[in-house]
């Protein structure tokens, strides 16, 4: 089968990458940089070159697909933008016929104007779901594991980690290698039709929990989460380099719908929301820790 990536080789369109070739499938990998080239052939699979708001680029690489995995990246820091890239790949898909397409949407994704990024893939999942003749499945991933590793400098050397929500709020999150996993058995097996969405939550957990879990496993036993104010948040942001556009989209935003509860509202009705056998949050403490140190 052939199936395209998009994603370059990221933390989770690496692994899947890896996972197809190994099953046999003719994987083709998007990427936007030359540099990656190189990887992407070592690994098996044939690197596609280009810009994902590019009509021409993505069309031609959705060309003869069997199965497409579609996401966009954070660097496209808008919802304009993220909308702009999902109706790239909806008329790519239509265009070609492909049959199969995993999307990566979101959280909050069933709110038409949803905080954040939520809106956006509201939008590319509705524009998804109106081809006919494929089958799409949404892949809802909770907050990243690894968005963790940006904390890493402020939790050695200040021993607090946080946001701009309180540490009493259950989080959703997720593992990249998880997301990856459900992402491969449906295109290997491709064992969804229609148009679904699914949640991929690797485990729930309080801000207090994660510092608490944390704590203990790096011996910071007086790690503690700290809500910060959303301007201070942003200043701070900034100062690492982030666009305001990025900021505000995928944490200050976010933040602000966590804390209001307006976010998880859907998600918490659902009766399957943690993966069976998924990453829990105390192996990924495990992973933090080897890495740290």
């Amino acid at each position: 089968m052939k199936v395209t990536v998009t994603g370059s080789l990221g933390n989770i369109s690496g692994i899947l990458t890896e996972k197809l070739v190994n099953a046999g499938h003719d994987v083709y990998v998007i990427s936007s940089r030359q540099e990656r080239i190189r990887e992407i052939k070592a690994l098996g699979a044939t690197a596609l070159v280009g810009r994902l708001d590019d009509e021409h680029f993505i069309n031609n690489a959705f060309k003869n697909s069997d199965a497409v995995y579609t996401m966009v990246p954070p660097s496209y820091g808008t919802a304009a933008e993220i909308k702009k890239v999902g109706d790239v790949y909806v008329k790519a898909v239509k265009e070609n016929s492909v049959p199969y397409v995993v999307n990566l949407s979101g959280i909050g994704s069933h709110l038409p104007d949803g905080p954040g990024p939520a809106g956006a893939n509201y939008h590319n999942e509705k524009q998804f779901d109106s081809i006919d003749g494929t089958s799409v499945l949404h892949l809802r991933p909770g907050l990243f594991y690894s968005n963790f590793y940006g904390s890493a400098d402020m939790i050695c050397q200040q021993h607090i980690i946080g946001n701009n929500f309180g540490g009493n709020i259950i989080l959703p999150l997720s593992h990249p290698h998880d997301i990856a996993q459900v992402a491969f058995e449906a295109l290997h097996h491709r064992n969804f039709s229609k148009k679904s969405s699914l949640y991929v939550v690797s485990d729930e957990i309080t801000g207090k929990e994660i510092a608490e879990t944390l704590g203990k496993t790096i011996n910071i036993p007086d790690l503690r989460w700290v809500e910060f104010p959303d301007q201070q948040l942003l200043e701070s942001l900034l100062k690492q380099g982030m666009s305001p556009e990025m900021a505000h989209t995928y944490i200050i935003d976010m933040g602000i719908a966590l804390r209001e509860g307006v976010l998880l509202r859907a998600y918490f009705k659902e009766s399957q929301r943690v993966l069976p056998g998924a990453t829990g949050f105390k192996k990924f403490a495990d992973e933090f820790a080897k890495i740290l140190f």
